[in-house]
Order: structure tokens, then C-alpha cells, then sequence
């Protein structure tokens, strides 16, 4: 049986101001930085292990795999389909305003960016590399966007779930296949 973990980057500076960030670069806080460096000591301190780090190119991703890395001692390396979503007009807005939480629940609309669709179709084809090879282990460092599309290429959501489906910053999660 194969597993894979999947990490969400530490709180960036748009985190903090409830900002949504999507493809824009918001750079790790200090908490943020000290929540990577936290969860590389509690990989080392649970045995998580893994044969690669796989991160999203975005520098609040590969900071928090860096650190990881550092404590864990697996090597890392960019993956270009776990870059965050484009919410296009919506990024750099309020994340809790009312029209943004209606416009994340139309999956086919890109609103000037990527749509949830396309989305789920670049990362179900990495998982689906992934997976058809149960004999390495990988932890995944990217996004809350990718999380949801993680989660449901494992497990069934409705689309209010899967809209609403969110990881704490640092929050590792293990899916087994």
C-alpha cells in the first residue's frame, strides 16, 4: 500500500490580512516560518518519512518545504502542477466576502483565472502518476486550493464541502492507496 502526505504551506502575509493569495507570491510571515519548522519536527519526532518532497514553485510553499527538508533530511523538488489556483479578479480581496464565496461555487468559471475544473485536472493527473507507484512515499507542499482537490481525488465531497474544505496552515494530512 502506498501513502502520500500533503502539507499546506505556513501563514503568509495575506493569510494574516485575509487576503486571498491564489498564483500571487505572499511570502511566508515569521509565524509562518516557525510553523514549517515546527511541523519539520514533528515529521522527525512521528517518523513520518517520505522519498520526495514534491512543492508548488510559489516561495511560501517552497519556504515551508525548505524547512521540512532541513529537519527531515528528504530531498525536495518543484512541481509546477501544485501551484495554487488563479482566482483571477479575486486575488488580493477580502477571502470572506460574500461574492467570492458564491463565485468559488461555480467550478466552470475562471473569473479572469483558472477554474476549479481545470484545476482538478492538473492535479488529478500528477496523483495519478503518483499513485501508480506504491513503492515511494511523497509529501506534497502546496496550497489550500490543491488540498481540496487532494482530498477529492481520495475521497467524495459535495461541492458545498469541496467549496468549503479547508487545511490549517502547516497541517499535514496522510491518504493511503
Amino acid at each position: 500500500m502506498g501513502k502520500l502526505y500533503f502539507v499546506r504551506h505556513g501563514e503568509t502575509v495575506w493569510n494574516a490580512e485575509n487576503k486571498i493569495c491564489g498564483a500571487t507570491d505572499s511570502p511566508l510571515t515569521q509565524l509562518g516560518i516557525e510553523q514549517a519548522r515546527d511541523l519539520g519536527k514533528a515529521a522527525v519526532e512521528q517518523g513520518i518519512q517520505a522519498d520526495l518532497i514534491l512543492y508548488s514553485p510559489l516561495s511560501r510553499a517552497k519556504d515551508t518545504a525548505q524547512q521540512i527538508a532541513d529537519m527531515t533530511g528528504t530531498p525536495m523538488r518543484a512541481e509546477p502542477r501544485l501551484v495554487e489556483q488563479n482566482f483571477g479578479r479575486y486575488e488580493g480581496t477580502p477571502r470572506n466576502s460574500e461574492e467570492f464565496q458564491l463565485a468559488r461555487q461555480q467550478f466552470a468559471l475562471g473569473y479572469g483565472g483558472e477554474t476549479s475544473l481545470r484545476l482538478a485536472q492538473r492535479i488529478y493527473n500528477l496523483l495519478d502518476e503518483l499513485t501508480a507507484d506504491p513503492e515511494h512515499v511523497y509529501m506534497l507542499v502546496a496550497h489550500n486550493g490543491i488540498a481540496r482537490c487532494v482530498n477529492t481525488y481520495f475521497f467524495e465531497m459535495t461541492n458545498e464541502e469541496y467549496a468549503y474544505f479547508r487545511l490549517k496552515n502547516c497541517e499535514i494530512r496522510r491518504y493511503d492507496f
